[in-house]
């Protein structure tokens, strides 16, 4: 379309921004409302210290590791002659299938031994180690395979052709991993909380619980929130920085494949137990305990069949609105940027919308609470506000399919419209809308599943009596009533793996999240 964007084009994309940065407005405000003295008093306790620790730590120590078990994963699919190398390729992104707090719910009900920082490090490694493969595979198969030629007629040998040329090629997307898998620890709760390790994330909830005031609370939160936009800002000069770029196209031709030799066989085992692990685990536990009655663990009472469909029905209806509102939200944003001019305007909502990524969910929540409660207080307790606070937190990856469906869209049509004398509006719906309707189905579908299996907000935002399917597993596991919270983990794992299925066999999502902020 060019030219200026229309002023109601213009108004309805300002909203997705201003909805991201309240919260962060409105935890600025709590904390440091009282006075500055005040918030520092609230942060200068031993506990504040330990929690900087514990987060800190967990935190570092899953991203590197998560990082390298990753890269190593990437490799030895993309580059090897590694045995059913296109089955692990399928099985890429399965762990994002399975919640963390599910891995949790199953690690625990397998052995309370893994309750502390040995369990939070060990579910956050296992269910965030594919956002370090993703970016790896792909800079993989982006690679000039002409560098690795000229390094091998130099005279250089296959592992020193990959330890001198390769790997350093890849150290952009390795460390754009780490700083991703360190963001979503950072916003971890229901994981740290099911397994006992206490961080900024379990403390904010646990304070909120008790009554705390609302400084002591805020000025937690806020510590989260910097930490988080620390890890953001990291991100976004990393990815300005990359050093590595292909000149030109060249030939496309299949890279070299190392060879294992004996290292063949257990490179096969290292990969099957780490998916067994990651996947095999949870979805093993919850059969198990699907098979269980009240005596095998502490249930409180019999789980009815009513129960378990209400649960679900409240759950696909909360995740289907979420989903068309977060899209109805977000189109307007990718219109403006994809079809007008770039503009200071337009680059500064489009980076306000994209903060959402470093949001932490208790954040949001509580501080649409503080919000709704202070100056709207009939939208406390309501539907409506916990569909805002979804919208919030998935902003990023409705965006994503937004843009991409609409990059798609054949431009010619548009302008064979607009020669026929439709303005912009009338092309829009009669032309541009139909083109991008299947990614429009997969952002909402990709939304959809992030509803679904989101805990934080849902707890605290969720109207009095609403059960969802994740509310259910958490108060079931919190009172160690594995059995119960079986059949519920059942469902929610089942629609999370058909959906995720359903995306990664249609469109390559998870790695289109990685290379979104470009």
């Amino acid at each position: 379309m060019g030219g200026s964007p229309p002023l109601a084009l213009a108004a309805a994309a300002t909203i997705p921004a201003v909805l991201v940065l309240l919260p962060v407005g409105v935890t600025f405000s709590d904390a440091l409302r009282p006075g500055l003295a005040r918030a520092i008093a609230a942060l200068d306790r031993p506990l504040v210290g330990d929690l900087l620790a514990n987060t800190t730590l967990l935190t570092v120590s899953a991203a590197l590791i998560a990082m390298v078990v990753g890269t190593a994963a990437a490799v030895l699919v993309e580059r090897t002659d590694l045995p059913c190398r296109r089955v692990f390729s399928v099985l890429a992104a399965a762990p994002f299938a399975v919640p963390a707090f599910i891995a949790s719910y199953a690690w625990v009900s397998l052995d309370p031994d893994f309750e502390g920082f040995g369990g939070g490090l060990l579910v956050t490694v296992f269910a965030y180690f594919p956002l370090a493969f993703l970016p790896v595979a792909a800079a993989l198969r982006g690679l000039d395979a002409s560098l690795e030629d000229s390094a091998r007629s130099l005279g250089e040998t296959p592992r020193g052709c990959f330890w001198r040329v390769v790997l350093p090629q890849l150290r952009p997307a390795m460390l754009g991993g780490a700083l991703l898998i360190a963001l979503n620890a950072l916003v971890e709760f229901g994981a740290f909380a099911l397994m006992r390790f206490r961080t900024f994330t379990t403390e904010i909830y646990a304070a909120y619980q008790a009554g705390l005031s609302d400084v002591d609370v805020a000025a937690l939160a806020l510590v989260l929130l910097c930490l988080c936009l620390l890890c953001l800002a990291a991100e976004a000069v990393l990815r300005r920085r990359r050093p590595y770029v292909r000149v030109g196209r060249g030939v496309r031709r299949p890279p070299a494949i190392y060879r294992l030799g004996v290292w063949r066989l257990p490179a096969f085992v290292g990969m099957s137990v780490l998916y067994g692990l990651a996947v095999g685990v949870p979805v093993g536990m919850i059969l198990f305990w699907l098979t269980q009655h009240g005596s095998a663990a502490i249930t409180p009472d019999e789980v009815s069949l009513p129960a378990v469909l209400d649960a679900t029905v409240t759950t696909v209806g909360l995740g289907a609105a979420a989903a068309l509102f977060t899209i109805a939200l977000a189109l307007p944003l990718g219109i403006l940027s994809s079809r007008f001019e770039r503009s200071l305007f337009t680059s500064g909502v489009e980076r306000s919308a994209w903060l959402a990524q470093g949001l932490p969910g208790i954040v949001i929540a509580l501080a649409l609470i503080s919000a709704t409660v202070r100056y709207v207080p009939l939208l406390y307790q309501s539907v409506g506000l916990l569909l805002i606070a979804y919208a919030v937190l998935f902003m990023p990856f409705a965006l994503v399919g937004v843009r991409a469906a609409l990059v798609q869209a054949e431009r010619r049509l548009e302008e064979a419209g607009r020669s026929l004398g439709l303005n912009w509006f009338g092309v829009l719906v009669r032309i541009t809308l139909p083109l991008a309707a299947p990614g429009l189905g997969a952002a909402a579908a990709l939304v959809f599943v992030a509803v679904t299996t989101e805990l934080t907000a849902t707890l605290l935002l969720a109207p009095i009596g609403t059960e969802t399917l994740a509310i259910r597993i958490w108060g079931d596991t919190s009172t160690l009533a594995f059995a119960a919270a079986a059949p519920y983990a059942a469902i929610l794992l089942l629609i999370s793996l058909a959906a995720s299925l359903f995306l990664a066999r249609r469109f390559n999502v998870a790695t289109g999240l990685y290379q979104a902020g470009s």
